[in-house]
């Protein structure tokens, strides 16, 4: 065998164990495959991290995500003024989104609130031609805010976020201590249950136990966000929350330890009070 066939063969045979080799590697290291198919953002209006381990548990921490943004006109807003909110959802292409499922009796839920979460609002915007959400506000407190947009669209539950600022000096408040009993503001006397991910609300008036009315498709209504970011949280109404009994009950999705504020919103003679407590997960 001439020098150039020589050659030739020991260059096929390194070419042959450098493709063994690849895939015995290939074969140990299953991940490394793995990384280049795995799409890391999930699908849309997933999260990756700790929101796709959890079942998306949390919600609201951007204002961006899954391919739709909440823009606000204008975050500015004058302490104690009845103020007009006007936002929009925009998709990929730049185009304000105009159709919306119908999520809790409503196509859109509004959810305003300070960020030590004082001042909570729960509106219901009205949405023009153009596809804008408004709604009026008054924000009695200096401070930042988060706007909540909650809805639902193609079937599928998001939350975007944004931030409001109102002018002047802000006293923020610490949160309050945990406790099992508060008053609403319209008087009514609200006991807590809390056992693991099953939250059950007693609603009584001057002693006597409360049948709620249907609110937004339930017994009541329940709004959860984190201490620190104001993550927001995915709550489902159980059949006890409808009204049936002298309870209104949820389950709610706690991922991380630590504390978090309780809105309760529950219907009664015609009338919708608001309620909150401290819940600490450990």
């Amino acid at each position: 065998m001439n020098a150039v066939l020589r050659i030739g063969a020991f260059a096929a045979v390194l070419a042959l164990a450098f493709a063994a080799a690849a895939a015995a590697g290939g074969a140990l290291d299953p991940d490394v495959r793995e990384e280049e198919t795995t799409d890391t953002h999930g699908s849309a209006g997933g999260h990756a991290g700790e929101a796709t381990a959890a079942g998306d548990p949390v919600r609201g921490l951007a204002s961006a995500d899954g391919g739709l943004r909440v823009v606000v006109d204008d975050p500015e807003l004058r302490r104690g003024r009845s103020e007009r909110v006007a936002f929009r959802i925009v998709g990929e292409d730049g185009e304000t989104v105009r159709d919306f499922d119908v999520s809790h009796e409503k196509r859109m839920h509004l959810i305003i609130v300070r960020r030590d979460a004082t001042g909570f609002q729960h509106l219901h915007p009205v949405q023009r031609a153009d596809g804008t959400w408004t709604a009026p506000v008054t924000l009695d407190d200096a401070g930042s805010y988060r706007l909540f947009a909650d809805f639902s669209r193609d079937g599928e539950a998001q939350t975007l976020a944004s931030d409001l600022r109102v002018d002047g000096s802000a006293d923020l408040r610490p949160l309050p201590a945990p406790r099992t009993t508060a008053v609403s503001d319209g008087g009514y006397d609200v006991e807590l249950d809390a056992h693991g991910s099953g939250l059950r609300f007693a609603v009584t008036r001057d002693g006597e136990p409360v049948h709620t009315e249907p609110y937004l498709g339930a017994g009541g209504h329940l709004v959860v966000l984190r201490e620190g970011d104001l993550a927001f949280l995915h709550v489902h109404p159980t059949e006890d929350g409808e009204g049936r009994d002298d309870a209104v009950a949820f389950e709610a999705e706690f991922p991380t330890p630590g504390r978090y504020r309780l809105f309760l919103q529950f219907k009664h003679e015609g009338r919708v009070h608001t309620v909150a407590f401290t819940e600490e997960v450990r």
